[in-house]
């Protein structure tokens, strides 16, 4: 078992866009890694940003559900947004109420090319919208509300992480 380290906030990484994965690509490891990473507790996602990789995957941990994807494409979000307490292990401590789609549908493929699919609502929907974020070179507080955002930031500053 592989639990990669975690980049945290101020790492060039977290705000790149990250690559697709080559059609037929050995990634099998570092799916593997994305794995193990978000099976330890409290861990309902992690993408291979924030395991120092540029490409396009991520692993998801949600009620006992784990699995990963490649090439993820966020198809639809529905409902009415909703404003959800969230954190991330890149911004490691900190929560703030940040708005949310609450069902959310994303595409991809599995290790071997074949699609799949993965929709959820409430957590599952939460995670599937952040996790694409981080492929898209975006953490979390890039949406939040100006005045949480000025807050966030204050809070990030002042932490022993930083």
């Amino acid at each position: 078992m592989t639990v990669r380290q975690i980049r945290v906030f101020g790492d060039p990484v977290l705000k790149t866009v990250s690559d697709p994965i080559a059609e037929g690509a050995d990634v099998s490891g570092l799916i593997e890694d994305l794995v193990d990473t978000v099976q330890l507790p409290g861990r309902a996602g992690v993408a291979a940003p924030q395991i120092g990789v540029n490409q396009r995957a991520f692993s998801y941990n949600v009620d006992g559900d784990i699995g990963y994807i490649i090439n993820p494409v966020l198809v639809s979000v529905s409902g009415e947004p909703e404003l959800l307490d969230e954190g991330c292990l890149s911004v490691p401590g900190l929560y703030f109420p940040r708005l949310r789609y609450p069902e959310a549908t994303v595409t991809g493929i599995d290790l071997h090319g074949n699609p799949i699919e993965i929709a959820g609502s409430g957590l599952m929907a939460q995670a599937l919208q952040h996790e694409m974020d981080h492929l898209e070179g975006k953490l979390y507080i890039d949406g939040l509300d100006k005045e949480t955002k000025r807050e966030a930031m204050r809070q990030i500053r002042e932490s022993d992480w930083f």
